[in-house]
């Protein structure tokens, strides 16, 4: 299933992308994507509905997040082999953890507003992990059922903030509007392999990364197990699994977004992101 939400900010409705990739209404069944159509039991009861008898939405209506729920948003930091190589940093031994602010979440289409005063703020295109039951100590071999399933994700970051204010990197990824999420979310059955899937994201029409998520260092299953091992996940939490080459900081002289920059991105099988980068 692809699950979203459709609607003006904070008035979104649920609904469900069909067969053909038309939006359906899911108002009748659900009132929102949450916890509970997170769960095995909640995406049994959404899968067993004919999606051909559910209203058809008219129109082209804003996507937002097409979940809710989200406690924490926990980022892997260069799990990319020629991302780290890129930056200069060492390759890393074991996942290298930040967390994204909630305050952060955004539409898929949504504005990314820069930070006052903000120069240096980067691109990052990734896969997101969504977790759709309670995972605690969860070993590898079991860690991708703990999944609802998997979204595009854009860890938008300032690299000034991240790099030289001191401290953790949060400072430089949990910025307002620095994690747009979505379109769809898609269930985990739909995904054979999520080591195999497209990574890529255009700036301004320029191809900039586009690589694939069978290079990452860590792999979706030892991530979640990773994490779960220093802290409870629950449904609706996010786990942002790094990004690729091709960022801002790593290009020769290094280039940022700037008020009217559009950033376009995808994940195969996942759907495309869209914004446009406007002054805070």
């Amino acid at each position: 299933m692809k699950l979203v939400r459709y609607g003006s900010k904070g008035r979104e409705k649920p609904g469900l992308i069909d067969a053909q990739g038309k939006l359906r209404d899911l108002s009748a069944h659900c009132t929102t994507i949450g916890w509970e159509e997170l769960s095995p039991a909640g995406q049994k009861r959404l899968r067993a509905i004919d999606a051909a008898k559910l209203p058809l939405v008219k129109g082209k209506p804003r996507l937002g997040v097409p979940f809710t729920g989200i406690s924490k948003i926990v980022g892997v930091g260069l799990n990319y082999r020629d991302h780290a190589i890129e930056t200069g940093a060492a390759i890393p031994t074991e996942p290298v953890l930040f967390m994204k602010a909630t305050t952060a979440i955004n539409g898929p289409f949504d504005n990314i507003k820069l930070p006052r005063g903000s120069v240096n703020t980067d691109w990052e295109a990734e896969l997101g992990l969504v977790i759709g039951r309670e995972a605690r100590y969860v070993s590898a071999d079991r860690a991708l059922s703990y999944l609802a399933g998997y979204v595009t994700f854009h860890d938008v970051s300032e690299r000034d903030y991240q790099k030289n204010r001191g401290g953790s990197w949060d400072k430089g990824k949990g910025c307002d509007t620095f994690a747009p999420i979505g379109p769809w979310l898609v269930t985990r059955d739909e995904i054979r392999d999520p080591q195999a899937l497209r990574v890529w994201m255009d700036v301004n029409g320029e191809r900039r990364q586009d690589s694939n998520t069978a290079q990452m260092i860590f792999s979706c299953a030892h991530l979640i197990s990773y994490i779960s091992g220093f802290m409870t996940l629950l449904p609706g939490d996010v786990i942002c699994t790094g990004t690729p080459s091709g960022v801002g900081m790593g290009m020769q002289p290094p280039q940022f977004l700037k008020p009217g920059d559009v950033v376009r991105l995808g994940v195969d099988g996942l759907g495309e992101q869209s914004q446009k980068i406007i002054a805070g």
